[in-house]
């Protein structure tokens, strides 16, 4: 500590100015110089008058970094006040994040980064390798971002480089101010609020910010605003209605942040008042989703006459993470909540939530920040253009009508059938499974209605079988969205889309498939099968799948029912036609007159008689089977008269003719594309096999599994095994009645048929298919 005398003060400022000095006429001191006091630590400055003692001590702090430049430039874009902004451009350019999705993508490129150097370091030309790889690259990138799936779309929404709301300002804007504070003490970074201008007009922008690196993050709480942030876009949503600003909102927010302090001072009161101010502006308001919208905290600013979406931001009331672990109690089940939930971009356009999509480049909007805040000045643009022709009160109706669209419903159908709360994974089957049995049920009292409304009509089994055909395609639709979503859950989704693609090319240029290509496809098949039970939907696939064959064998017992009904109605009027009718009666008659109790006891003559009459309804009925676009393979005799035809004759001739459709089946089924290439391949393992004897057998066999597999497959599918019961069972009876034993043609089959019981079945003998 330093003590002075009033001399040594007046010498010490005798080369300052006045303005420097401080001046007291209490204690005789003429003045300080400031900048000699600030080149000392710790100054005293000590007088004695009347034993009264005055000191001042001085602490030399950190030296504030003003913004302001020594030499601000008055031209400098946004106005010399844009110094004062603390969202500076980064010094170092941010580091790329890859997505776990995108690293094919990265593969692709470190392929042409290593050609490039290698064509630097060895002088030689790739430029054609380099122009495949960069076109393979573009290809790539082009499928991946065209067929996202929500996760995705979540993922790219949250992506660390996404351009945030200050980022677009600066970039569509020409001059931007921002306005600071609630005008209660606080001023929240996370939100952000000030005039811009574009094309010369004037803008109230009011958005959530998030941060570029950990450090702006933590600084703008990761864009989660409290009530304070909220109250400052209130104040400015109320300035612009009094001046007549259009107001332009960017939502990026995760949700409004959920700590305690900010419940104690009114997060809930501070959004529920800007959602009904807001419903009040006589101003137009566009909202644009740059990110992602979460919950009350993306509506708090986003009530306005129209939403729009940046093609990748999602929109929803529950993040993914959360739906899952709420429903499913574990957040893995992420990619399916957010398919459940409809946030993306496109489908909330469908419900009327968004009203339109603004498109972002190939890669994200990260991958071009400039070219995509162009998009969203057009957008701006040509919207507010629109909302000019409309006067106030026409703009609070547009609002009003807006949100009044938005649900749509069917009249009686239950919005939501059931409560699902702490919904596991298998409460989730179990409620599908109900959903489906709920619709079995309305189905069976809808064609018990249709059947009591006209018992003797047809239109109930018409309707039986139109509504099963219609539940049928649903169900296979169901199914088929089910095994793709099991196909993206294994992650081999794009595997079988490129498998899919060679297989349609090779059969469309109508050559024998390449055995490595049909190796695959089996490989890739067995694959899918052994993991399909681990996948998250396998129980949901698994019930809709019994529910299809369920509903496949009704149909087609309704099928066989109504054709079997419409075939007896035909034979009835042939039948009852005056010609037939009079034949059959006078046969009758003569048999009745006879006095026979058995066929056998008719006489030879009489006996000829009834079977030429048989044999011309026979004829009859071949008719009306053609008229109906079928075709009489025989008729089932009677069992006597099975005995009485000689039977061997006419069974034997049956055999013969199953044999002969059986070998024409299998070789059509021969001939088809992929049976050939699995027998050119059994070949070629084959001839390998023959050279290496230890190895190959057990591919050998499996290949020939396969190709019986499918020629069994392709008979039961032609109706040759309905045909061969038939016959089993007409020699069943024909053994009981007369008492033989089976012919030689004839043995008793071994194996079970489906049913699981055993039968005599004819001996057919199987073509050799190679």
């Amino acid at each position: 500590m330093a003590s002075m005398s009033h001399s040594s003060i007046a010498l010490g400022g005798a080369s300052a100015s006045a303005s420097d000095y401080l001046r007291s006429s209490a204690n005789g001191v003429t003045g300080v110089s400031l900048r000699a006091l600030g080149r000392r630590t710790m100054v005293t400055a000590t007088t004695r008058s009347s034993n009264l003692y005055v000191t001042a001590r001085l602490k030399k702090g950190k030296k504030f970094d003003h913004p302001w430049p020594a030499n601000p430039d008055p031209n400098v874009k946004g106005g010399v006040l844009s110094y004062l902004s603390e969202f500076k451009p980064l010094g170092n350019a941010q580091k790329p994040v890859t997505l776990d999705f995108e690293r094919p993508l990265v593969e692709l490129e470190k392929k042409i980064v290593d050609v490039r150097k290698m064509a630097e370091e060895t002088g030689l030309d790739f430029t054609e390798q380099i122009i495949t790889l960069e076109t393979k690259y573009r290809q790539a990138l082009k499928d991946l971002y065209t067929h996202l799936t929500p996760i995705q779309r979540v993922n790219i929404a949250r992506h660390p480089n996404r351009p945030t709301f200050l980022d677009h300002i600066h970039n569509i804007t020409d001059k931007f101010m921002e306005l600071h504070g609630d005008r209660a003490g606080y001023d929240d970074p996370a939100i952000v609020t000030g005039i811009g201008t574009i094309d010369g007009k004037r803008y109230m922008f009011i958005g959530h910010q998030k941060g570029r690196n950990t450090k702006e993050n933590i600084m703008r709480n990761f864009g989660m605003p409290t009530p304070h942030g909220y109250r400052k876009a209130l104040r400015m949503m109320y300035y612009a209605d009094h001046h007549g600003f259009p107001i332009v909102t960017f939502i990026d927010t995760p949700g409004a942040y959920a700590d305690l302090k900010s419940e104690e001072k009114g997060q809930g009161e501070a959004i529920a008042n800007n959602l009904r101010t807001m419903f009040g502006l006589k101003v137009p308001i566009l909202s644009i989703v740059i990110g992602e919208g979460g919950s009350g905290g993306a509506l708090a600013i986003g009530c306005a006459n129209k939403m729009l979406m940046l093609e990748n931001a999602v929109f929803y009331v529950a993040s993914p993470e959360a739906c899952a672990a709420i429903l499913w109690q574990t957040s893995k089940a992420a990619p399916e909540a957010a398919e459940k939930l409809r946030i993306t971009s496109k489908e909330l356009v469908n419900l009327n939530v968004a009203d339109g999509i603004i498109p972002e480049p190939l890669g994200g909007a990260h991958a071009d920040p400039s070219w995509t805040s162009q998009q969203i000045k057009i957008a701006i643009n040509e919207n507010m253009n629109e909302f000019g022709k409309m006067s106030g009160e026409e703009l609070l109706k547009h609002r009003m009508a807006k949100y009044r669209k938005i649900g749509v419903f069917i009249e009686g159908e239950p919005v939501e059938p059931e409560k699902k709360i702490n919904m596991k994974r298998r409460d989730a089957v179990a409620s599908t499974s109900r959903n489906l049995e709920g619709e079995v049920e309305k189905l069976r009292e809808q064609i018990l209605k249709a059947k009591e409304a006209s018992p003797e009509s047809d239109e109930g089994e018409e309707l039986s079988s139109q509504v099963l055909k219609e539940m049928i395609e649903k169900l296979k639709s169901d199914i088929d969205e089910e095994y793709t979503k099991a196909a993206k859950a294994m992650g081999l989704e794009e595997r079988l889309a490129a498998t899919r693609e060679e297989f349609s090319k090779a059969n469309a240029e109508e050559h024998l498939m390449h055995p490595v290509l049909i190796e695959r496809i089996e490989k890739l098949k067995e694959e899918f099968n052994a993991r399909l039970s681990e996948a998250p939907n396998y129980e949901s696939l698994k019930a809709k799948l019994d529910m299809l064959k369920d509903f496949s064998r009704a149909k087609a017992a309704s099928d066989a029912a109504s054709v079997k009904k419409e075939i007896n109605k035909r034979f009835q009027e042939a039948v009852e036609r005056p010609e037939v009718r009079e034949k059959v009666e006078a046969v009758k008659a003569e048999v009745a007159s006879s006095g026979a109790s058995s066929f056998e006891e008719l006489s030879d003559e009489l006996k000829e008689k009834v079977l030429k009459t048989k044999r011309e309804v026979e004829a009859e009925m071949a008719v009306v089977l053609k008229s109906m676009g079928l075709e009489l393979e025989a008729v089932k005799p009677n069992l006597k008269e099975v005995v009485a035809e000689s039977p061997n004759e006419n069974i034997q001739e049956k055999i013969e003719k199953l044999n002969r459709e059986i070998t024409e089946k299998i070789e059509e089924v021969v001939r088809t594309p992929e049976i050939k290439s699995m027998v050119e391949l059994l070949k070629v393992e084959t001839a390998k096999a023959s050279q290496m004897p230890d190895q190959g057998s057990q591919k050998i066999e499996a290949l020939e599994m396969q190709i019986k597999q499918k020629i069994a497959d392709a008979l039961s599918m032609s109706g040759l095994q309905e045909k061969q019961e038939e016959l089993e069972k007409e020699l069943a009876a024909a053994r009981e009645l007369a008492g033989e034993e089976s012919d030689e043609s004839v043995k008793e089959d071994d194996d079970d048929d489906e049913d699981g019981s055993g039968s005599g079945r004819s001996e057919i003998t199987n073509p050799s298919f190679a």
